[in-house]
């Protein structure tokens, strides 16, 4: 479940909180319930190559355009991917494949359906099954939709992707801070750290956690020059050129995803005149009787409204032909370092074969 971020959770690991040291008894609590349930052995090994698109943090923090741009990377190389999804926010367990046309957000949940717009998605509470019906279908490769800290299937290659301006926060678990479990163990895990965000944000995540860590698993260069620590890459969202001019635009914005206020600043930056701008929270439900009520309010102040990609996705059939939606896709500096993952994935299930 998401919770709400607290604003003691953003304060730097040096200085936690009196709040978040208050609640740190519990956070060892949680830590120590995340350590045992990751230790448990994994209970499938699929056929094909896992990629695991994972998070330590609770919110947003951009996994759905990295799953994207994964996907796009794949299909270039002539692979198939296919995603599996815990459909968090819908109320079907499946397992079940994603029809755009026949679900909705509600049943499925919103990042699976828009998932459904560029591969295969399977939904499954379980995900065991979920990546056993990917297998049925035809996935060359199996995309896990978060699970990071899920155990029941085997994982092959795991990317832990972060928000640079937020970082790892306090570096403390729930509910003293935004972790599902400590940084040093998620990152014993992983394979790659994607961070996404400005330039200054990404240097000064990497310091500020290369410090807390006291290790050089921040140092990108010395990470891919001696074939040691963590590789981190730095990537970007970008909105997509779509054609629309939003200069001088007036626009009623609104978003339910995890970080709103980056939304309405990308609006801005584009040269839109945000005159209303409505942070909901993650995953709300876009209710008849709320997209009324943001309706009116647009008309008043002579407004267009426009959302987020995910957010279109939960809007009520009658609303969908008054919004316009703005997408972002994730872009990388480099790309090598994930190419080569790659080779090594798809190397050594061939050798498994």
């Amino acid at each position: 479940a998401v919770m709400r971020a607290f604003e003691f959770w953003d304060t730097p690991p040096s200085q936690p909180d009196w709040r978040a040291r208050a609640l740190q008894p519990l956070g060892m609590i949680y830590a120590a319930a995340t350590a045992w349930r990751v230790a448990q052995k994994a209970s499938v090994r699929c056929g094909v190559p896992v990629i695991c698109i994972g998070n330590l943090n609770v919110g947003g923090t951009g996994k759905t355009p990295t799953t994207i741009a994964l996907i796009e990377r794949l299909v270039a190389r002539g692979v198939t991917p296919h995603v599996v999804s815990r459909g968090y926010g819908g109320r079907l367990s499946g397992p079940l494949t994603v029809s755009p046309r026949q679900h909705t957000a509600e049943q499925v949940g919103d990042e699976p359906l828009l998932l459904a717009a560029f591969t295969k998605v399977h939904v499954a509470h379980d995900r065991r099954l979920g990546a056993e019906l990917a297998e049925r279908d035809g996935a060359e490769v199996i995309l896990l939709d978060d699970g990071f800290q899920n155990p029941g299937v085997h994982k092959d290659l795991s990317v832990v992707v972060v928000d640079a301006r937020k970082g790892f926060g306090n570096g403390l678990c729930l509910p003293a801070g935004p972790l599902r479990e400590p940084v040093k163990a998620g990152l014993e895990r992983a394979d790659l750290v994607l961070s996404i965000g400005a330039v200054g944000d990404q240097q000064c995540f990497r310091q500020q956690w290369a410090a807390a860590l006291s290790q050089s698993i921040f140092d990108e260069n010395a990470a891919l020059q001696q074939g040691q620590g963590l590789p981190v890459l730095s990537g970007a969202l970008a909105p997509l050129q779509t054609g629309m001019d939003w200069r001088g635009e007036k626009v009623m914005a609104f978003a339910g995803i995890g970080h709103p206020e980056k939304f309405f600043a990308t609006l801005r930056a584009l040269g839109a005149d945000v005159v209303q701008q409505e942070a909901l929270n993650d995953h709300q439900p876009l209710t008849p009787r709320l997209m009324r009520r943001l309706a009116q309010k647009a008309q008043q102040v002579g407004a267009q409204m426009v959302t987020t990609e995910k957010d279109a996705v939960r809007l009520p059939p009658g609303f969908r032909d008054q919004v316009l939606t703005l997408p972002v896709r994730l872009h990388l500096e480099d790309w090598s370092v994930v190419d080569s993952a790659f080779e090594r994935l798809f190397r050594n299930v061939e050798e498994r074969r």
